[in-house]
């Protein structure tokens, strides 16, 4: 079986080394030296080229690195009777807790404005809420969002869960569709993005959302940056309806320098690195997924490529 791994180009050796140390009988090859496409029956991907896997007429699996694969659905050439899974890794799941958690953490204990008066050389002490004061609202309640809502009750904080779809999940009340939203909205303090990007969420943190939100919550997306209407976001920070935001993602990477973003003094910016796969760890997925392939099992974190996740 022919593989084509597609990913990060410093984490080519590292992923090359995983695969073939855990997945035994597999010819490898990294993009661009493709050779023969008809031969690829698998590839492990990250933001393949547009026509890529179009090209291949004899692929049987598409692993995606990162836990949403608008990256690859946006190619429109995309076969979609190919079968496409996202990642599962506990590497990944841990480092979007920890960032969440940091994020809530910077938001509740109000830190941009101990930052401001630091700078300022101003000694500037207040009250801030505990966390059992505050609920955070989890837009996406997947692995990723329930992995975080666990570790933000852990903490006492009070967690609600807001999905497109009808979600349970033990200790956090959980809404769903447009109909819940507005309930959701109203309660949340502090607002978490963990949503897959889709045709339904593309937009969706923008002024209509934030002015269902209380006044003075907080806002932070590491989902896509597709989701965030940005000029909505700083307009509504400028008004004081939003206190403060803490973005991993946006609408172009690298985030330009002229972009408004970088200055404002109540918004916190990280260079889309609020969770990273790591091969090593991945490959446990990637092992899987391969081996259902192989043995013509049911495909575990298959993606339904009509929903986009």
């Amino acid at each position: 079986m022919k593989v084509l791994l597609k990913t990060d180009r410093y984490l080519i050796g590292r992923w090359k080394d995983a695969v073939y140390q855990h997945v035994p009988g597999l010819e490898i090859v990294t993009f661009p030296f493709v050779g023969d496409p008809s031969d690829i029956e698998v590839v492990i991907a990250w933001e393949p080229p547009q026509g890529l896997l179009a090209s291949m007429p004899n692929l049987k699996l598409v692993i995606s690195t990162g836990a949403g694969v608008d990256h690859i659905l946006k190619d429109k050439t995309f076969p979609r009777d190919v079968p496409l899974v996202r990642m599962v890794d506990p590497g990944l799941t841990q480092g979007m807790v920890e960032y969440v958690v940091m994020a809530a953490l910077l938001c509740s204990r109000r830190m941009h404005r101990a930052f401001s008066a630091q700078a300022r050389k101003m000694w500037e002490p207040e009250t801030v809420p505990l966390a059992p004061e505050v609920t955070v609202g989890i837009m996406g309640m997947g692995v990723l969002g329930r992995a975080c809502a666990g570790a933000l009750l852990g903490m006492g904080y009070n967690v609600i869960g807001w999905s497109r779809t009808p979600k349970k999940f033990d200790e956090v009340q959980t809404f769903d569709g447009i109909e819940g939203l507005e309930k959701f909205l109203t309660r949340t303090q502090i607002l978490v993005c963990l949503l897959p990007l889709t045709a339904e969420t593309e937009g969706i943190l923008g002024r209509g959302t934030f002015n269902r939100l209380p006044p003075g919550a907080a806002v932070i997306n590491a989902g896509r940056g597709a989701h965030m209407i940005e000029a909505d976001l700083l307009r509504a920070l400028d008004m004081g309806k939003i206190e403060v935001a803490v973005l991993d993602v946006f609408n172009e990477e690298p985030l330009p320098v002229d972009n408004p973003l970088w200055d404002h003094p109540r918004v916190f910016i990280t260079p889309h690195t609020a969770s990273v796969t790591t091969p090593e760890s991945a490959i446990v997925s990637v092992a899987d997924a391969i081996d259902e392939l192989r043995k013509g099992l049911p495909l575990s974190n298959l993606v339904n490529v009509e929903l986009g996740y």
